[in-house]
């Protein structure tokens, strides 16, 4: 019995061992199966999110490198400035205008008037490069004391945007219009192109203008200045030498036109004295004939009989 143990019992601790080792091996070999597979199948969702990162690193310098679109301002500006010397503060206006690439619209002045308390004043519209429209205004502020000023601006850019695309399907149609009339056909049908083809030249004219109306007010802004001379401090009265020398000359002024007067009046006497002379003359014979005709002659009385 205790041979029989003594041969068996190392044969099955050995089978036993043998089992153990079999079972962590496989045990080990299943995990890292699992963990191969675990990584075969999250590698291609790194994969995807790491493009779909990528993608839209791509879209966001897409869109910063996208050009963006300028837009088409009408610039209007308005000033109001207080000046010493209106007639310099116009001519100095003229010269920063010529300076300035510009031109005048319209210049307006105002003298003082006596009966009223108002001020001598002009008001100057001008046309200037919109890019130098700053520069301008802050060359018109140096020439006094500014009161008011104001900027407003107006975006055209869909007008001008919509006026270039309907410009560019009249001219195809134009284009096409040609292309018909080219083609025999006959006459009415020509003229029924021809008459199509005035209207939409016709249209391509009108849009044409307003689309370089709208160009030319963007690229020129308008200024309206408006200078006002400042207020003295001290009368405008003259003084008592002023005063006197103006007396003198009014009189002496008054004198020779009385003078002149007279002479004109002698003059004017002397021309016309004979026919004065004449027309006296004539009243005053029809005056004594009147008076003759109406004497009475008198009546002899008859004789009395007794008397004889």
């Amino acid at each position: 019995m205790i041979k029989f143990y003594t041969k068996v019992y190392p044969i099955f601790v050995t089978s036993k061992a043998s089992l153990f080792l079999s079972l962590f091996l496989g045990s080990l070999m299943f995990a890292s199966c699992g963990s191969a597979s675990y990584d075969q199948t999250s590698s291609p969702q790194s994969i995807v999110s790491s493009d779909a990162v990528q993608e839209v690193a791509d879209v966001a310098q897409a869109t910063k490198e996208l050009p963006t679109k300028k837009p088409q301002l009408i610039k209007k500006a308005t000033m109001t400035v207080i000046v010493d010397s209106l007639e310099k503060s116009v001519n100095t206006v003229q010269q920063i205008i010529d300076r300035q690439k510009g031109y005048l619209l319209s210049l307006e002045e105002t003298q003082l008037d006596s009966s009223y308390s108002s001020r001598p004043s002009a008001t100057v519209q001008m046309r200037v490069p919109q890019n130098v429209l700053e520069i301008t205004l802050n060359q018109l502020a140096e020439l006094g004391t500014v009161q008011s000023r104001n900027i407003s601006a107006e975006d055209v850019g869909e007008q001008i945007v919509d006026f270039q695309a309907r410009l560019s399907n009249l001219r195809r149609t134009e284009s096409n219009l040609l292309k018909i009339m080219d083609k025999s056909g006959s006459v009415k049908d020509i003229l029924s192109v021809a008459q199509e083809l005035s209207n939409v030249r016709e249209q391509i004219e009108r849009i044409t203008a307003q689309l370089k109306s709208l160009q030319n007010q963007v690229a020129f802004s308008t200024i309206t200045l408006n200078l006002q001379a400042a207020v003295s401090s001290t009368s405008n009265q003259p003084g008592l030498p002023a005063q006197i020398q103006d007396a003198w000359n009014s009189s002496t002024r008054s004198f020779g036109e009385f003078t002149v007067g007279l002479m004109k009046l002698g003059i004017w006497l002397l021309v016309y004295t004979p026919y004065l002379l004449i027309l006296v003359a004539a009243g005053y014979f029809l005056k004594r004939k009147f008076r003759s005709s109406r004497t009475v002659v008198p009546t002899p009385q008859p004789r009395n009989p007794e008397n004889n």
